[in-house]
């Protein structure tokens, strides 16, 4: 159905709440549309994978289960990429990363394919054992819903910006069963900065979200029961900080280091589907808790069924005979989870690393106190860290504090471990942000120039389309123009820039008005003087799709109102002048502040 289509079905709203709602009555209302919907895809999800992977996994007897499992992914992953090709035109947008970027330069325009392909392609890679989380698509399905109701509706694109955060805060928040945690989410990564007022919609939608999760879908992901935490840790607290922080770096570095890795072949490649399919399935067979999300294992955990995490190994015989066993296998496991995680995306699957964040670091909060306690220089409680494992790689990996501290406190009732779970997650966002100043979402949008995180001049700048400034009435001549021809055009045209280009368009230099003013009273050498003796080279030449701040700032140093824009090849395309770009900033500043 076309967007046109859906308005008039939804014409008739249109005119009821012109007439009878105030404007911040119809956000709220949409807020709750858009959590309605959230809600609905994450249980349906959830609901899609469970039920997939008791499916699969009940078909199998126990022997056979572990090569089983390593085989699964591979046809998960096969499934998705035969999805992404044939039906979705090879488009697919994977992560957290593309809804930031729409929210911050296309003026939260999400593509409608998102409202159903990422549900899709995370259903087949994540049930089928692929090593991933299912935070993100749903997030990005929230986002994608939030914006086109936005777009049906026409509100102006500040509060389309707030449907989509609704709906990105409002996935994480049915996921989870956490509302503040979602309202954080989408305020730390996909919105970044928000009036006070707007807050109200996101918490709507999230709770709406929320409610109908837990309606509809039977379970809370984590449960820990705590009354108190001792104070004599606090010193250990601080040190799992830094473990998560230099944990947090490893896992993004890893992560965009694959994602390098597997960009040697573009676009589907099936080379990328065979060769991350056998990869991810070795990974399995050798270390069975890195198969799905992984949210099982931490599980056990919380419940101190450590021991357990062995089960369906090839090294559970070895168990009883060795009890540093345990330890090396949980750090091969959260060693190689991220691995894991960038291998199925990599390959052609779909999925986050926001719920891989979750289940390395609860082995890594595992590790840390089980080394302690091991070593016998103190006994800490290892429930404890595995939950602040959990907060502190969250907090680092998506560069989110406040996500981490509510969500982890939200879903597993740990609420009297806030002190906590304020020292690990800031002190591991702070040491992570050192080293990595973006996030696993954001460091490949700033690999390719897009920083999210400017401040207000760059991002309006960044909104303008260079194109669109580009000046192209100028009259070029070639460089055999004599004198006498170029007073001529004179005569004909209120500019007094002339490019100098070759036949085939290369720019060869500049001959302004001024710098030729004494030679215009020569007619004695009209024509015998050519362009070529008179022209001088460009100040500085910028590109059509170079950032606007750069061209501002290339203007402001060679003191220059207007500079040439040519294509790498040197070709000329016209001008991009100063007052262009000033006029059409101060014209977004006001629209910005209209909306």
């Amino acid at each position: 159905m076309s967007l046109h289509a859906v308005h008039r079905l939804l014409r008739p709203l249109l005119v009821w709440r012109a007439r009878h709602i105030s404007e911040r009555m119809y956000m709220l209302i949409l807020s709750v549309l858009v959590g309605l919907g959230a809600g609905l895809a994450a249980v349906l999800l959830k609901t899609a994978i469970r039920a997939q992977q008791n499916l699969l996994q009940g078909a199998i007897s126990e022997p056979q289960r572990v090569f089983a499992l390593s085989l699964y992914p591979i046809i998960g992953i096969t499934l998705t990429v035969l999805v992404t090709k044939y039906l979705l035109g090879g488009q697919l947008g994977r992560g957290i990363g593309p809804i930031i970027y729409s929210t911050a330069r296309e003026n939260s325009v999400v593509p409608r394919s998102k409202l159903y392909s990422q549900m899709i392609t995370a259903f087949l890679t994540v049930s089928f054992g692929g090593s991933a989380g299912t935070e993100a698509p749903i997030s990005v399905t929230g986002a994608a819903l939030g914006s086109n109701i936005g777009r049906v509706l026409h509100v102006d694109r500040r509060r389309r910006r707030l449907l989509t955060g609704c709906g990105a805060g409002a996935g994480v928040a049915a996921i989870f069963n956490s509302p503040i945690a979602g309202v954080l989410f989408a305020v730390e990564t996909i919105l970044l900065e928000l009036p006070a007022q707007y807050f109200i919609p996101l918490l709507i939608s999230s709770a709406t979200a929320t409610v109908v999760s837990k309606f509809l879908y039977e379970g809370q992901p984590f449960v820990l029961i705590t009354t108190s935490w001792p104070v004599d840790a606090v010193p250990f607290y601080i040190l799992l900080g830094f473990f998560t922080a230099f944990f947090s770096v490893y896992m993004i570095r890893t992560y965009h280091w694959f994602e390098r890795f597997f960009n040697r072949w573009p676009g589907l490649d099936w080379r990328k589907v065979l060769l991350g399919g056998a990869a991810l399935g070795g990974l399995i067979f050798f270390f069975p808790t890195l198969y799905g999300e992984g949210y099982n294992t931490v599980e056990q955990l919380l419940r101190g069924q450590a021991d357990r995490l062995t089960d369906g190994s090839i090294f559970s015989v070895y168990q009883d005979n060795n009890p540093w066993l345990l330890l090396v296998l949980v750090l091969f496991s959260l060693l190689l989870k991220v691995v894991a995680t960038s291998i199925t995306v990599g390959a052609g699957g779909n999925g986050g690393m926001f719920g891989s964040s979750l289940f390395a670091g609860a082995l890594a909060g595992f590790f840390f106190a089980r080394l302690l306690n091991l070593s016998g220089v103190v006994h800490i409680p290892e429930v404890h860290f595995v939950v602040l494992g959990m907060a502190g790689t969250l907090a680092g990996v998506i560069h989110a504090p406040l996500t981490a501290i509510f969500l982890i406190a939200e879903i597993t009732g740990g609420y009297a471990l806030f002190v906590p779970l304020m020292l690990v997650s800031s002190s591991s966002y702070l040491i992570t942000k050192y080293f990595e100043p973006y996030s696993v979402y954001t460091r490949k949008l700033t690999a390719r120039g897009v920083d999210v995180y400017a401040n207000r001049d760059r991002g309006l700048l960044a909104q303008l389309d260079p194109r669109k400034l580009l000046e192209t009435d100028f009259i070029a001549v070639r460089p055999n123009t004599t004198l006498g021809e170029l007073v001529d055009i004179f005569r004909h045209t209120s500019r007094n820039l002339f490019p100098v280009v070759t036949a085939g368009g290369r720019l060869l230099g500049i001959v302004s008005l001024d710098s030729v003013r004494d030679a215009l009273f020569d007619d004695a050498h009209y024509t015998t003087t050519q362009v070529r003796e008179l022209m001088q080279s460009a100040r500085a030449v910028v590109g059509p799709n170079d950032d606007l701040q750069h061209t501002l700032a290339l203007l402001d140093r060679h003191d220059a109102w207007a500079l040439p824009v040519c294509e790498e090849d040197g070709r000329y395309l016209g001008f991009i002048l100063k007052s262009a770009i000033l006029a059409r900033y101060r014209r977004q500043l006001i629209l910005e502040s209209e909306a």
